[in-house]
């Protein structure tokens, strides 16, 4: 991918033993990947670079290069034993901090040289830092020929406590929130009480995409129930991926707040009823969010940059207005990005990944925020699934609308925030300027849409028609600016300028810079020579303004040419009147771009003004582009989506009893595997009826399709709660408020998790926060320990969730003796996955087993474990001891079954009596014997102990003999 060896010998004069750099370098605080930090030194001069030192320098030689061969030794001490060295191109830097930022979560610094230093310059300043969840001091930098696909939100939190309630004994906490979408200038506050398990914060985390967020420094405060929040709080992020950065407690101070928002807020969202600032911003009265707001703006510091200035927007979020989903939902469903894959959504394999068939950057964001945060207001649901059908049925508006418009559409957010900062081109100026060009057709074709209804008619209005229109109209101004002062023919040659018209110094200069011109013109008739196709007119470094042509057509140059050069690009000359001209035309193009340059700055600040609009304009297009992708995938799957019937959330004493709040799914697919190469899905029906089969356990052969099942379910409900269309040929669902999971946790050695106890912790917060209209998918609880403890657990579990929670549940478990609580409670169901069995002759060795993935009522008796131990080529005879021990297994608790199958309940309430009086026999014995000495009741010895038990034994003996209970216990024992 890079040229290692020209890149790693690159020369500079600091990869020497230059003992004043090193020296720097070693009082700098000790910061690496591995502690997550990434720090890089920009090496200015005619020919910058960027460099890397120490672990960064390891780091950069395995990231970029793949190789440590690439890494220079600065210093005393031979090949290995100096500074690691490391040094990157520009571009290959760039490209290396992005994938830190945005995919590794790693925190960057980038330092320069100070001012007034040689070129060997050897002391150097932090110039920027940045992070996952603030790009912005970078973004600039990184990320100007690059879409974010996500906004990086950070977070703060401040911990607070809650009085204990009389008789209470849960533990609850007081959260106070604070997060920033640097993006989209946009602040959000949220106060809410928490259990000790932070569930609303993890909720709170996942639906707003956060990348990072801030605590408290000190995790040790003498205080030991503060010290365990501290702990919970870090292990819930830390389970969502995200970095954890830590400020002063002093930075968690409200007391100038007020004064701070009512200078970085927009002026509409602050009231002019009153004098008080902090009465005219509503949530400023919330207990805990304003401290957690402070921390917030102290740590991106907002204040520094005038930009932000009456820029920002502020707002509550309510976290019940949203599906809540855990982390273990994230990773269930496949529903977005890894942590450790950030930003990179392979197609297909998540959902974001599957439904992101949108056209623009704005729309992928908002497509991932919408999967983060499913609607649970019925209404708007059914607005999205109307506007999705739309372009469902009218397959020809749809394609023109993705392919003419929105593919053109660029990131208004990000042109609206280059405006505000000043540093917006003439380019950013034409962008917008074309999207404007765009509107009129964008609203005709919009209005061609085929509806089939009038309430689909005026909601395409409503949502997109109306705004449009009036951001046309606010924009026709910005039209004319453009064309009044932009050379619009030049922007065919990708030129940017302003029209020499618009300014009189500017079009005496270009008459005298368009002499230069008229003279390429003459020379190519004159050799009869396309222009810039075969004569080249070029700046050269060396001889200024000049001609080039090729070896072969330079022949035909006469002697009134000048020849200056020849090269392997070809022949350089000259004329007597270009030479002329040439001497004058650098100063002329500096005087053209110096008068240009106070034109431009006019022109964008009046494009500045315009920013309101193309942030709105923005979100339009976004949810435009969202529900079109939605239609593109819901017609384009292997098996066309449907769309699904949604029902308020169930009541028991109503809804149940008129049918509502069923959760019924005809040839359910799982809509990421259907779509893979190779695989030929078999769909199953769901059906799950409030209060008669609401919880569900499935049991059946591993590789099956258990999990699968279960899980396509927990994708369809969320799917249905977007707006989207589902994989079913028909599907009816209520409205749930929360989807948790229970999959596949692994260990976190580091951490000091196992993988049983991330299992219970993800179980814990199951059981604190589920609620009857929650949909909940466990898979497989309870295999982290021994299977009576696994099985014990998983019945009380399962029993709780059934009895007391009456949620909607899918249980998959191997524990078939889970099977019999369908015997006590009546709306348990089991179900199990089928397969086909064809026993051999010879006591099942070689068995032939078909996995037919069709889930029928019923139970499944076996796991088939050692078959999918034959299909993982496990040798011979491993799989035959396995299939020896099992057998052992299965014939030792048929005889146990068979000895105990034909006993009365006389005959064991005889022997529970006859072991009773073995010991109390026993036990008078000892007492007896010692009762002189105290002392010689602590020191027998078991040996001792064990002689008399055995006396007693014998005279009970015959009695024994004659009990066939006793008979059967000893036997198995």
């Amino acid at each position: 991918m890079y040229d290692k060896e020209k890149d790693a010998e690159q020369s500079h004069a600091d990869q020497t033993t230059d003992p004043g750099f090193i020296a720097f370098f070693s009082k700098l605080p000790s910061k690496s990947p591995e502690t997550g930090t990434l720090r890089l030194f920009h090496r200015t001069g005619t020919d910058p670079f960027y460099a890397a030192y120490g672990p960064d320098a390891l780091y950069a030689a395995q990231a970029v290069y793949h190789t440590n061969s690439v890494i220079k030794y600065l210093g005393a001490g031979g090949r290995t034993a100096g500074l690691p060295s490391v040094t990157l191109k520009v571009t290959v830097a760039q490209m290396l901090l992005r994938e830190a930022l945005t995919t590794k979560q790693l925190r960057v610094e980038i330092w320069v040289p100070e001012p007034g230093q040689g070129k060997k310059c050897s002391k150097f300043r932090l110039d920027k830092e940045a992070s996952p969840g603030n790009l912005q001091p970078v973004e600039d930098l990184l990320f100007a020929n690059s879409n974010l696909l996500s906004s990086p939100v950070v977070m703060s939190i401040k911990l607070a406590t809650v009085p204990k309630l009389t008789g209470g004994k849960a533990r609850m906490k007081a959260v106070g929130v604070a997060f920033a979408d640097t993006s989209v200038r946009e602040l959000g506050v949220a106060d809410f009480v928490d259990n000790d398990m932070y569930s609303n914060v993890e909720s709170l985390v996942i639906q707003l995409c956060v990348k990072e967020v801030i605590v408290a420094t000190g995790t040790i405060s003498g205080n030991t129930e503060r010290d365990l929040d501290l702990q919970n709080l870090r292990a819930v992020l830390e389970r969502c991926g995200v970095v954890i950065t830590e400020r002063k407690p002093s930075d968690f101070n409200a007391r100038n707040i007020s004064e701070d928002l009512s200078r970085l807020l927009n002026p509409a969202y602050l009231t002019t009823t009153t004098s008080d600032s902090a009465l005219s911003i509503p949530q400023l009265a919330l207990p805990n969010a304003p401290s957690a707001l402070a921390a917030l703006i102290s740590y991106l510091a907002l204040l520094s940059d005038h930009s932000n200035f009456e820029n920002h927007v502020l707002r509550t979020h309510d976290l019940t207005q949203y599906m809540r989903l855990d982390a273990s939902a994230l990773r269930a469903l496949n529903l977005t990005e890894t942590p450790g894959n950030l930003g990179v959504s392979t197609r297909n394999t998540t959902l974001l990944g599957l439904l992101n068939k949108c056209k623009t950057a704005q729309g992928t964001r908002m497509l991932g925020m919408w999967l983060r945060q499913p609607l649970v207001n019925l209404h708007e649901i059914c607005k999205r699934q109307i506007l999705v059908e739309v372009f469902v049925e009218d397959s020809a508006s749809r394609s023109i609308l993705q392919d003419e418009y929105m593919k053109v559409m660029p990131d208004m957010h990000r042109l609206a925030k280059r405006f505000r900062r000043s540093v917006a081109s003439l380019e950013d100026v034409v962008r917008v300027y074309q999207v404007v060009l765009k509107l009129p057709g964008l609203i005709e074709a919009l209005g061609d849409v085929q509806t089939g209804s009038g309430e689909a008619t005026t909601l395409l209005e409503e949502t997109y028609l109306k705004s449009l229109r009036e951001y046309l109209s606010n924009l026709e101004k910005y039209s004319e600016m453009v064309e009044q002062t932009l050379d619009l023919e030049e922007l065919d040659n990708h030129n940017y300028v302003i029209k020499p018209d618009y300014d009189p110094k500017l079009r005496e200069l270009a008459k005298k810079l368009s002499q230069v011109y008229k003279e390429h013109g003459a020379v190519g008739r004159d050799l009869e020579m396309e222009l810039d196709k075969k004569l080249h007119l070029e700046n050269n470094q060396v001889y200024g303004y000049c001609f080039r042509l090729t070896k072969n057509d330079a022949k035909s140059l006469t002697k009134k040419y000048i020849e200056l050069s020849t090269n392997k690009s070809g022949v350089f000359f000259t004329t007597k009147t270009l030479k002329s001209l040439a001497e004058d035309y650098k100063e002329l193009s500096q005087t053209y771009v110096r008068t240009q340059t106070v034109l431009v700055k006019e022109v964008v600040n009046i494009a500045a003004t315009y920013t309101p609009v193309l942030e709105s304009l923005d979100n339009v297009v976004a949810h435009l582009d969202v529900i079109l992708s939605f239609a593109h995938v819901s017609s384009s799957a292997p098996e066309p989506y449907v769309k699904p019937r949604i029902s308020e959330k169930a009541d028991d004493s109503v809804h149940a009893s008129q049918g509502h709040g069923s959760l019924v799914l005809r040839d359910g697919r799982h809509p990421c595997l259907e779509v893979q190469e190779g695989i030929n899905f078999i769909p199953n029906d769901v059906e799950m009826i409030k209060n008669k089969s609401e919880f569900q356990i499935i049991t059946g052969p591993n590789m099956g399709g258990k999990s699968t099942y279960i899980r396509q379910v927990g994708v369809i409900a969320l799917m249905a709660q977007v707006g989207c269309f589902v994989p079913c040929s028909e599907a009816e669902l209520p409205i749930f408020d929360s989807i948790l999971c229970r999959v596949g946790a692994g260990d976190s050695q580091l951490k000091g998790v196992s993988t049983f106890m991330a299992e219970m912790l993800e179980t814990a917060t199951i059981l604190r926060t589920a609620s009857k209209d929650s949909l909940i998918i466990i898979d497989e609880l309870g295999r982290g320990t021994s299977t009576y403890d696994g099985f014990g657990l998983a019945w009380a579990i399962s029993e709780h969730i059934a009895s007391q929670i009456h949620a909607f549940c899918l249980f998959a478990t191997h524990f078939h003796e889970l099977t019999g609580l369908d015997q006590q409670l009546p709306h348990v169901k089991n179900l199990h996955v089928v397969a086909h069995v064809t026993p051999s002759v010879e006591n099942l060795q070689g068995r032939d087993i078909t996995l037919l993935y069709k889930v029928e009522s019923g139970i499944s008796d076996q796991s088939f474990g050692i078959h999918v131990a034959e299909l993982a080529n496990f040798p011979d005879s491993v799989v035959r001891l396995a299939k020896r021990k099992a057998d052992e297994l299965e014939d030792f608790g048929k005889e146990c079954n068979q000895l105990g199958s034909d006993l009365t309940a006389q005959e064991t309430e005889n022997g529970v009596k006859i072991m009773e009086h073995v010991l109390q026999a026993w036990s008078t014995r000892i007492n007896q014997e010692h009762s002189e000495d105290v002392i010689m009741e602590d020191t027998t010895s078991p040996e001792e102990q064990l002689e008399e038990l055995q006396k007693c034994m014998e005279e009970f003996k015959p009695q024994m003999e004659n009990n066939r209970w006793l008979q059967s216990l000893f036997s198995s024992l």
